[in-house]
This record gives C-alpha cells, structure tokens and sequence, in this order.
C-alpha cells in the first residue's frame, strides 16, 4: 500500500520522533565505548573506588578495595589489540545463540514451523479460537520470524471466516508473538541468548566466580507468564479490542477483492507457498517430525535416567553436608545440555518435516538451511562484536563492580523492599523498550551494572533476567521501533485501508498495559513467595562467603 503514514502528535509522536533519531544499536555500542574510556581515566584518576563485598585484602586484613582503572594505560591498550578475537570468540551469547540457530534454521525453512502453527490455529473451534491464537502465538516464538510472518496474517483471515473482525485476529496474535517475546512453555534460543549475557556480566563482575548461565534458569517462570497472559490476551480481544472494531462485514476474502496481492489462501487459512501448504506432504511432515521430536527426548531421558549416564554427575554431592547439596546440583550436566537439546530437537524435526513434505530433498538442502541460518545471524555477529567488547572493557575498567557497589548501597539507604525493587526495574526495561528494540542489546547495556548491583542487594542472576524479560516483551506491540511493527501495519491494511500507524498503536496499548502490570505483579509475588524461577533456579540470592 503507497498511502503514506501521517505524523503522529502527542507522546506516540515524540517516542516515533526519539527513536528514530538514535543511531544503529551496533553503533551505540561503539558511542558507549568511547564515553566508558572517558570516564575511566577521569575516574582513575580522581580515585574512584568502593570496597569489595566479599574478598579479604590479605595486607590489611580489611575487605579490598577496588579502584577505578583507565581503559587508556598501556595494560588495557595492549589488552584491547591482543586479545580482540578472543573476546570476541567467548562472548558467551554468542554460542549459545548460533548453536541453536543452526537447528532452528532448518525447523523454519523446512516449513515445520510455519506448518505446525497453522495447524493448531486451524483446528481451534470458533468459540476458543482467540485463546488458541493467543497460546500459538506465545509458543510460536521458538518460531522467530514464523511467528509473525505466519501466524499474524493468519489470524487475521481465521477471524474473518468465522465472522469476527480480521483486526482483533491480528491484534490477538501480535500481542502473543511480541507482547508474550518471554512467555513460553519451554526454554529456547531466548533463553540461550540473554543467559549467555548474564553470565558474561556475573563473571565480569567476579563475585561469584562458580556461577555458570543454565538455560532453564526462568523456565518455571516463563511458563507461569504464558499461563497468566493468555487469558488477559483473550479478555482484551474479546472484551476490549473487538467490541471497539465493531462487527466484521467485509466477509472472509475482503482483503482479496480490495486488490492486495499475496493474500494466504483463505479455502485452506494457510499461504499459497508449499513449504507452509496444509495437506497430504503437511501432515506427513508433521507426524514425521513428531515422531522426531520423541526421538530426541527419549535420548536425553535415557542419558539422565540410564546407568552410568554422561548428564548426572553423581559425585557432585560426595561429602557434603546434610543441606549442602540437591538433586539439582547432581543434574547442572543436564542444564548445561539443553542447549545442545534444542538444537537436536529443532534439527532432527525440521528435517523430518522437510522429507516427508517434500521441503528437503537431500542432505544438500539440509546443509543450505543451515548455512542460510547463519546468513540471517550477520547482523547479529556485527553487534555481538561491538557487544562483546562494551561489556569486556566494562569489566577491565572496574566500573561495573564499583556502579554496583554504590548503585546497591544508594538502594539499602532508601529502605525500598526488594520485590519493589524488581517491578521499579521492570518498568525501566519496558520505558527503554520503546527507544531500543532490540532485546540483546539492551540487555548487554544493562546486565554490566545491573546483574551485580542485584546480587549484592540478593536478588539472584536468574531474577535479574526475569524481570528485565517482563518488562522488554510488554511494551514491544507499542512501538514504531520494533522491527516487525510496519509488518503488522501492512498486515492491517489488507483489511482497512486506512489503518494508520496510529491506529495500530492505539489498538495494541491495552495489551501493553495489562501485560506490564500483570507481569510486574507476578515477579513482585514470585520474590515474595521465594519459588525457584527454574531448576536450580533460586529468586534470592546470597553472595559465596557472606555467611
């Protein structure tokens, strides 16, 4: 559609206007860089310091102080150069991140995802189609880019043939792909993504140098977010967003007799392409990577259950005291593995898929997938490096710790409790939402400071990553800055022409809302509570050695 968008006006206006006046996210990694080396010598050389929590000075007898240290001495310089790629290479994100992708590469072009969504979205009956929306999209973010390009669109013209407003359809899916980014079932490349960055903050921070990233350190509470959202998204469709659109009478094949072109097929509710084509190759495909799938998860149950199996280190409680040590210390093996599950799971049952639908005619095509897969990852390899380098000079700077020690001190002295404390963050990561899309790159800002700050006030790593996850996903269906936000406008506007950018803002706030303040609540009560955010997962935490 050529119709241009008006200006918005008012605080839309100005988050439109703001944000695109920031530079790329790579490049605002580079502008940090240069102000961290700014502020390093000049606090290097005004005596910036603050003690150490729990290290001992063995001179003193005193805690150790840590000092501010220039990022322009001849240590820190030589440093930089030398070791460039290896920081690059041990970004910890950065693993994690492709490995999984490499399965999921070919789970999305084998057309196993796109499949799978559009078959459970399909069979829904018409009175529940809103929540099965709602809980496809949500699961559907394992799908990255298939959940939007997919679902959404599909939504729309479900609810158009069942004689509802095609708008609400595609208000209900975009609220659980973007709206829900956190909310899941199961861990996935999400996880493996920010994870890998908290462990990257914790051992730049280095008071805890036994902490390791495990993948499934939010699954319980990600789950419980998929659960809490879903009727909310159900309510606001029903109750809120489509009463407000009023009834539907273009009838289910509107958008095609207003001379869109591309318009999936609405006889079958899927696309014309054959990848995502429900029918015969569809459904063996999906029986075939089921079949996949189970293949997969009995493997890892064996190697956890089976005698003398690699994914339980059975000596790992030898000699403790009684209370010293759990069965989840036993299974951090099989914590650590996950991500290598996933990335089996997703490999095995896209190709699968891709053989029995016809998607993937030889192992050329499974290597093409793959390889594609990494293409789709450069943009990201670019920020990793600029990433990568922030957080490490942050580290060799000192000025992370020393931020934390104070930041942690100036919250004590307020007297805040610390579940206010994780809804305050969460509100800040959904505020910055609207100026930084970009879930990694936010957190790589923030993770330096805030991750340690919250270990010394005793929240654990894995509470830190919780609620920045809240408040990242709720505010991403508000604004222009997501990247798939045209996507969707152009999606609405198959349906009604006139759909401007402001319309779909509008239409998606009380999602946002009842997302952010739903999801605030929960991580207040989960503090509160004391439940383990995942296996081995604790919310509270307590430095090594503090007693």
């Amino acid at each position: 559609m050529s119709d241009a968008t008006p200006p918005q006006s008012g605080i839309l206006g100005w988050i439109e206007r703001s944000g695109n006046k920031l530079p790329d996210p790579v490049f605002i990694f580079f502008y940090l860089i240069i102000a961290l080396v700014i502020i390093s010598v000049i606090s290097a050389m005004t005596g910036v310091s603050a003690l150490h929590p729990t290290q001992i000075d063995e001179s003193t007898g005193g805690a150790l102080r840590i000092e501010a240290v220039s990022l322009l001495s001849a240590e820190n310089i030589q440093r930089l150069w030398v070791d460039m790629p290896k920081t690059f290479t041990h970004f910890h994100p950065l693993g994690y991140v492709l490995v999984v992708m490499l399965g999921a590469g070919v789970a999305e072009r084998s057309g196993f995802f796109a499949a799978g969504m559009a078959k459970a979205v399909k069979a829904a009956p018409t009175s529940l189609l809103t929540p099965v929306v709602a809980l496809v999209a949500m699961l559907g973010n394992h799908a990255a880019d298939a959940g939007y390009v997919v679902l959404i669109p599909l939504a729309g013209i479900l609810f158009a043939a069942a004689g509802r407003h095609p708008l609400a359809g595609i208000a209900a899916a975009f609220a659980g792909v973007s709206g829900g980014f956190s909310a899941n079932i199961s861990p996935g490349q999400l996880d493996a993504l920010l994870f890998g960055i908290t462990e990257e903050a914790v051992a730049a921070s280095a008071l805890d140098p036994a902490w390791t990233a495990n993948i499934a350190g939010n699954w319980y509470f990600i789950s419980a977010m998929t659960l809490l959202y879903l009727p909310i998204i159900w309510y606001v469709t029903d109750k809120v967003i489509e009463p407000r659109l009023g009834p539907w009478t273009g009838g289910a094949t509107a958008a095609t007799a207003s001379g869109v072109e591309n318009v999936p097929d609405t006889s079958t509710g899927l696309s014309p392409d054959p990848a995502t084509q429900e029918g015969e190759f569809a459904s063996k495909g999906l029986r075939a990577a089921g079949l996949a799938a189970l293949f997969v998860v009995g493997l890892w149950v064996a190697m956890v259950f089976a005698p003398g199996t690699p994914l339980v280190d059975e000596a790992a409680c030898t000699g403790a005291a009684p209370g010293e040590c759990s069965i989840h210390t036993e299974l951090r093996p099989l914590y650590s593995s996950l991500v290598a599950a996933f990335f089996l799971l997703f490999l095995l049952a896209g190709w699968a898929y891709g053989r029995a639908a016809g998607t993937i005619k030889n192992h050329r095509d499974l290597v093409d997938m793959m390889a594609e897969s990494m293409k789709d990852m450069g943009y990201y390899l670019v920020l990793a490096f600029a990433a990568a380098h922030f957080v490490e000079m942050f580290g060799w700077s000192n000025l992370g710790l020393i931020s934390a020690v104070h930041g942690a001190g100036a919250i004590q002295s307020t007297g805040l409790p610390l579940p206010l404390v994780l809804g305050l963050m969460v509100i800040f990561a959904g505020v910055l939402n609207l100026f930084v899309g970009s879930a990694s790159a936010k957190w790589a800002l923030l993770a330096p400071i805030l991750v340690p700050m919250l270990m010394l006030l005793g929240i654990s790593p894995e509470g830190a990553t919780a609620a920045y996850r809240v408040g990242d996903s709720a505010t991403n269906i508000i604004t222009p800055l997501m990247v798939y936000f045209p996507l969707i406008l152009v999606f609405a506007q198959r349906w009604q022409k006139d759909f401007g950018l402001g319309s779909l803002t509008a239409m998606m706030v009380p999602y946002s809302i009842w997302l952010l303040i739903s999801g605030t609540l929960l991580i207040v009560v989960w503090f509160y509570l004391g439940i383990p955010l995942g296996p081995d997962a604790p919310v509270s935490y307590a430095l090594p050695g503090s007693g």
